[in-house]
């Protein structure tokens, strides 16, 4: 479930990331999924404080996140490099009818775990639907697409930060200032 008015400012890189309950690099909860849309909400030091789409919160290093580059187009603006979101969203539902089919084939012993994995390996789907809004992740093109229904617009590249971000490591931990200890 969607949080209402929920606007992506970041994703996560290419590789996951561990997340925290708090900023303290001692207690990492789940690992988040490559390329998911999140709200940066809070900055302290290195570490920044992210909310999903469905509300979930946690703190991450900030500095491995990846910015969303602007606002979607205004409506009646020109949307960008591809003009029919059509073929791309034919491609997402095909993925993920073939993710469908193999937890199906899981689920009923068809497969194990590592025939599961082999036949999952390498598939990338990214869907928000929000309205008439929607982002969508081109594997193709290595970017995020947003699209009102009409065209698509590039929102978010995953080329440009993937050569350029610092090796993943943990935050430096912080001190609370004297109050909050």
């Amino acid at each position: 479930m969607t949080t209402p008015g929920f606007r992506p400012t970041h994703v996560v890189p290419p590789q996951g990331m561990p997340a925290w309950a708090a900023p303290d690099p001692a207690g990492a909860t789940v690992p988040l999924d490559a390329l998911l849309p999140v709200q940066l909400v809070d900055r302290r030091g290195d570490w920044g404080r992210i909310v999903c789409a469905n509300g979930w919160s946690a703190w991450v290093d900030g500095r491995l996140l990846i910015a969303v580059p602007k606002d979607p187009p205004t409506p009646g603006g020109p949307l960008g490099n591809a003009p029919d979101p059509r073929p791309l969203l034919a491609r997402a539902e095909a993925d993920l009818a073939r993710y469908r089919t193999a937890v199906e084939d899981l689920a009923t012993g068809e497969l194990d775990g590592e025939a599961f994995r082999h036949r999952t390996r390498n598939l990338r789907i990214g869907v928000v639907v929000d309205g008439p809004d929607i982002w969508l992740y081109d594997e193709e093109q290595g970017q995020w697409v947003y699209g009102d229904g009409t065209g698509l617009s590039t929102y978010a590249t995953d080329a440009g930060p993937r050569a350029t971000a610092p090796p993943a490591r943990a935050p430096t931990r912080l001190v609370a200032p004297e109050g909050e200890r």
